[in-house]
C-alpha cells in the first residue's frame, strides 16, 4: 500500500512509520524537517506544511491512504480536510486523543474533575476534530483515540479495542506508541471502523 504519514517525525507518528516499513508499505514520511525522520526502507522523507493546503494536496495524492499523527493544537482543521479532499485521497486515518472518550455514559474524559488543565487546551481541539470528521461525507476518515497515557514502552501485540469508552484496567489507562501502531495499521490494512472512532488501551 502507498501512504502518507503526515507528522512522521513524531512520538506516535515514528512508530507508525516504523511498523509500516516492517510491513512492506511504501510511505511518504512527511514532516516540517524531513531530517528527523528514520531512514527506513520503503521510505521517502519529504517537506510539508499542514498550513498550506495546496502544497500539502499535491503532495498526498496519488496514495492510497492518508495518516495524520499531529498536534491538533498545530493545524487549522479545515486547512488539513481540504488539503485531504483535494488530494483526491479517500482513506484517512488520524491519531487521536482520549479526552474526547467516555469514562461514564454521556460524560467525556476532558470533562470530569481532575482532568488536567495543561492537556483541556489539545483535548478540546480533538474532541472538535472528531466532531467536524463525524460531519464529513466524502472522506472514508477513522479516529483511533489512545488510552489517558499514551507512552513510549514495549511492542507486545497484546492490547484490547473498543470505541466510545475510555479503556483502563487495575494500573490504569495506557497503551505504547508501539502498540498502537500494531492497531493502526492493522486497521489500514483490514478497515473495520470506516468513517467512525475507535480506541485501544490495555
Amino acid at each position: 500500500m502507498k501512504v502518507a504519514l503526515i507528522g512522521a517525525s513524531g512520538q506516535a507518528g515514528s512508530r507508525i512509520l516504523r511498523e509500516l516499513s516492517n510491513r512492506g508499505h511504501a510511505v511518504t514520511a512527511i514532516a516540517r524537517n524531513p531530517k528527523r525522520i528514520e531512514v527506513l526502507a520503503g521510505v521517502t522523507p519529504v517537506r510539508g506544511d499542514v498550513a498550506d493546503a495546496d502544497a500539502l494536496a499535491s503532495i498526498l495524492s496519488g496514495h492510497d491512504a492518508v495518516v495524520s499523527s499531529v498536534h491538533f493544537l498545530a493545524f487549522d482543521a479545515e486547512t488539513l480536510i481540504a488539503a485531504v479532499r483535494a488530494s483526491g485521497v479517500k482513506r484517512y486515518l488520524v491519531v487521536g486523543g482520549a479526552g474526547s472518550l467516555e469514562v461514564a455514559p454521556g460524560q467525556r474524559l476532558l470533562d470530569a474533575p481532575g482532568f488536567p488543565d495543561a492537556y483541556k487546551a489539545e483535548a478540546s481541539a480533538g474532541a472538535n476534530y472528531l466532531d467536524r470528521l463525524r460531519a464529513e461525507d466524502d472522506l472514508d476518515w477513522t479516529f483511533f483515540s489512545p488510552a489517558a497515557m499514551f507512552v513510549p514502552g514495549e511492542r507486545t501485540g497484546r492490547f484490547r479495542l473498543g470505541e466510545d469508552a475510555l479503556i483502563a484496567n487495575d494500573q490504569g489507562s495506557s497503551i505504547s506508541f508501539e502498540d498502537y501502531a500494531i492497531a493502526l495499521v492493522d486497521e489500514l490494512e483490514q478497515p473495520r471502523h470506516v468513517r467512525g472512532r475507535f480506541t485501544i488501551g490495555y
